[in-house]
């Protein structure tokens, strides 16, 4: 069988054009096609009517069509709509033969799906420009078709891939959760109540409480450095350096003849500070506001590391911005955290936050800011429950947050309402 014309130039790495059907009522026309076809080495296939080709496809579909236009019955216009219309691997070059050369039926041609037109009768040379043009054509499109399903299956393992790190995600929310097991705890008179709202799965922000005495309470703030999975593993080790149910495993606490009491605001973020500088490879840092209450007298002990101000809103609605900032721990070895001391009246109220609240983008544009936050806290002051009033808090935030970037940061605080001891 003769060889086919070299396509390795237009076609490199694809696959030639071997099958090819030929549509045509007239029986010489065919034969003369069929001949010319079958000599240079294609696999032909015929039929004497569009109904018939149609038929054809139907059980093996061609790679190249060579079909008549003017048929009675079903016209080539007709079947070549029918073959588009027809499911079935692979893109089929559709060649319409036709004395028709005004721009009006080259259009309506093209309409119907044809993708090339051969003048009749038929030129061998011109036959053969076309044929090989059309094998260009789909071997770009076998070429593309290989490279779809490379992506499709690439993007079918990524998709894998993702909802593997997705249900993992979800586990590791709800082992982050269980690092604040109660939002609102009593103390006596007082009260201790926690908001955390990570802005993805999982978050680096984590608040918490715990008290060793009936007159004593400890309770934080903290924002690890930068977002993700990093942050939340971090947060998951500060969360047993600071645990609120084994206290022998917390920093904060010390241990005297058997009993527990809390250790100074800044003598923890040393030790914390430490800790953090002690393991190489570690670049998170973080920010902290800890207080230490007495529940008898109101004092309070408090130490910021880098954290915003926390917010003391005195009973009467009066509040002010408390704290000597510092540094973060994590940043410098041996650093140093000194504390502020303050007294609280019963029905004061200590608020510890992140920057999720005053770095919030705002709807109206800028961010909410300290006096911003002041404002929040107005609309929500009536509510006395600590639980309720943080609630309302996160609610008035996301009222006025950016609809676009929405809440682009961990949101968390601790909230310490002081009551006279009974």
């Amino acid at each position: 069988m003769p060889k086919l014309f070299d396509l390795s130039d237009e076609t490199a790495g694809s696959e030639p054009v071997r099958r090819i059907l030929v549509v045509d009522d007239s029986r010489l026309q065919r034969q003369i096609l069929v001949r010319m076809l079958r000599r240079w080495g294609f696999a032909v296939t015929e039929a004497e009517s569009g109904e018939a080709a149609l038929e054809i496809c139907n059980r093996d579909r061609p790679e190249m069509v060579l079909s008549d236009w003017m048929m009675p019955g079903m016209t080539g216009l007709d079947f070549c709509r029918a073959f588009r219309d027809q499911s079935g691997d692979g893109y089929g070059y559709f060649i319409l033969l036709t004395s028709k050369t005004d721009k009006a039926a080259v259009a309506q041609g093209l309409d119907a799906g044809a993708d090339d037109f051969l003048s009749k009768p038929v030129d061998a040379d011109e036959l053969r420009a076309r044929i090989k043009a059309g094998e260009r054509i789909l071997g770009m499109q076998h070429e593309l078709s290989a490279k779809n399903s490379v992506i499709s299956e690439t993007l079918e393992k990524l998709q894998a891939a993702y909802d593997r790190i997705d249900e993992d995600l979800v586990q590791a929310r709800k082992i982050q959760q269980s690092l604040v097991p109660e939002r609102n705890r009593c103390f006596g008179a007082s009260q201790v109540s926690l908001l955390l709202k990570p802005s993805g799965h999982i978050g680096g922000d984590l608040v918490g409480m715990f008290s060793p005495r009936d007159d004593q309470v400890g309770f934080y703030s903290i924002d690890v450095s930068g977002h993700g999975i990093t942050s939340a593993l971090m947060t998951a080790r500060l969360g047993g350096h600071l645990n609120a149910v084994h206290f022998d495993e917390n920093l904060a606490m010390s241990r005297k003849n058997g009993a527990y009491s809390l250790r100074e605001p800044g003598e923890v973020a040393a030790t914390l500070n430490g800790r953090l500088l002690a393991h190489e490879g570690v670049e998170e840092y973080f920010t902290m506001a800890y207080a230490m209450a007495d529940l008898a007298t109101g004092r309070v002990k408090l130490t910021q590391a880098g954290h915003p101000h926390p917010l003391l809103i005195r009973r009467d609605g009066g509040m002010e911005l408390v704290g000597e900032g510092g540094l973060p721990v994590g940043l410098l070895p041996d650093a140093r955290f000194d504390h502020t001391e303050l007294t609280m009246q019963p029905g004061d109220r200590l608020l510890l936050y992140s920057d999720g609240f005053t770095e919030c983008p705002l709807g109206r544009g800028g961010m909410l800011g300290d006096d911003g936050l002041k404002n929040l806290v107005r609309r929500c002051i009536s509510q006395r429950d600590g639980k309720a009033f943080l609630d309302a808090l996160f609610r008035s935030l996301t009222r006025i947050m950016c609809p676009v970037t929405g809440m682009d940061d961990d949101v968390s605080a601790t909230l310490f309402d002081f009551g006279a001891p009974g």
